[in-house]
């Protein structure tokens, strides 16, 4: 027990030493002058700014409390949340991501029921499922984002290409068209986020059945069935060929978004998240969104992917949870999504939201279209999600296809 009580402190002081900003380093239940301290903790560094001024307008209006921000390092945050949670002095307001993530903290008991909160009804009830469990509302999803290739339209228009390709034949003919130009066609992040974002519009013909991980996780699926394969195949070709660049495998989001905002490559394999990043290089650039097709222009059946997620939640171990409800309240208002939206170049879930941003206005015409939930995200078992990712940077290190998938496969199976 002493062993396991000095492992869980260093856990927890490595993760506060790699916090990427904080509004304060004192994180008491008071501030010495009658305020409630509130933590509110989350991954989303670029939001930082749009952050900041929605807290002061929240202390401006609520003069007895006080909200100390801290962002992490978004994989850090995944893999430490639960930690940091669980004995309620820090992340009195929190954010889960969907999938595993909110899994594993529900069944830790940390999240506090939401279920009878007035400020649900400022969501659209469709966005907000991915934050429902055991017919309660534990968490609300505020970004609604589109988890498919972002892509440089101003470089399209120039080259003369339709941003609409109908079948991977066509989606093939994009990308040499792009490398024809003296373009990489695809910014890949490799070394972290790519494999793991990418493959949810890369699968999502090729396993049109939305519980396709539920039947992987009840053995009635395998990764070594044509499906995975197929797009374990898929991704090699687009490697084979260049269209992911050089060295993707050692290639961070980061550098990835460079490359998009630099007009060195024509699309970025991430999501509209990415969005604000581009924008920040490169203030003048346009952008779009597009989804590759893996299958003949007759077998689609979906557009394109989509994720609700940022989900907001309070502490269920948080003494101060009344207050925590408050600025989940007041980010929840129409006025403050819509601030929050403008700002950061993020869709939201809050009804009636106007945008204002070019890309954001451009970007609804996918609320429309025939589009998925993130698969990964629907993977319930964290080592089942990392096998399945495995596979594919293995496969981009060299494996064959059918060998990564049989490899995966395995893991899978010692979990289920």
């Amino acid at each position: 027990m002493k062993r396991m009580f000095l492992i869980s402190i260093l856990i927890l002081s490595v993760v506060l030493s790699g916090c990427v900003g904080s509004t304060s380093s004192n994180s008491d239940s008071g501030t010495g002058d009658g305020k409630t301290k509130i933590s509110f903790i989350h991954w989303r560094g670029e939001d930082k700014a749009a952050f900041d001024s929605l807290i002061a307008d929240f202390e401006e209006q609520n003069q007895d409390i006080e909200v100390d921000m801290t962002i992490y390092p978004s994989e850090q945050y995944q893999s430490t949340a639960q930690t940091l949670l669980r004995d309620g002095s820090t992340g009195d307001v929190f954010t889960s991501y969907p999938g595993s993530h909110f899994e594993i903290i529900k069944q830790a008991g940390l999240f506090e029921d939401l279920s009878n909160e007035d400020f649900l009804e400022n969501y659209n009830e469709r966005l907000i499922l991915a934050g429902q469990a055991d017919d309660k509302q534990y968490a609300v999803p505020l970004q609604l984002v589109f988890n498919q290739p972002v892509y440089n339209a101003t470089l399209f228009e120039e080259l003369g290409l339709d941003p609409n390709p109908k079948s991977w034949e066509e989606f093939l003919a994009l990308c040499q068209a792009i490398a024809d130009a003296g373009h990489t066609p695809i910014a890949f992040p490799g070394a972290d986020i790519g494999p793991g974002q990418f493959m949810n519009s890369m699968m999502m013909n090729n396993a049109p059945e939305e519980d396709i991980f539920d039947k992987l996780i009840a053995g009635e699926a395998k990764l070594t069935d044509e499906w995975w394969v197929k797009t374990l195949t898929q991704f090699k070709e687009l490697n084979d060929k260049g269209y992911l660049g050089n060295g993707a495998l050692g290639t961070n989001h980061p550098g990835a978004i460079a490359m998009i905002a630099n007009g060195d490559a024509a699309m970025l394999a991430t999501g509209s998240f990415a969005v604000a990043g581009i924008k920040e290089i490169n203030p003048d650039i346009e952008l779009g969104l597009l989804a590759p097709i893996t299958v003949s222009e007759s077998e689609a059946v979906w557009e394109g992917i989509h994720t609700t997620t940022f989900m907001l939640a309070v502490n269920a171990k948080s003494s101060k949870k009344e207050a925590a409800k408050k600025f989940v309240s007041f980010l929840s208002e129409k006025e403050n999504a819509e601030e929050y939206a403008n700002k950061t170049s993020q869709h939201v879930t809050v009804n009636d939201v106007e945008y204002t941003s070019e890309e954001l206005k451009s970007a609804e015409e996918w609320f429309e279209k025939n589009t998925r939930f993130q698969p990964r995200y629907l993977i319930p078992n964290a080592d089942v999600e990392k096998a399945v990712i495995a596979s594919i940077q293995a496969v981009l290190n060299g494996t064959d296809p059918v060998k990564a998938a049989e490899d995966s496969q395995k893991i899978v199976d010692q979990n289920i």
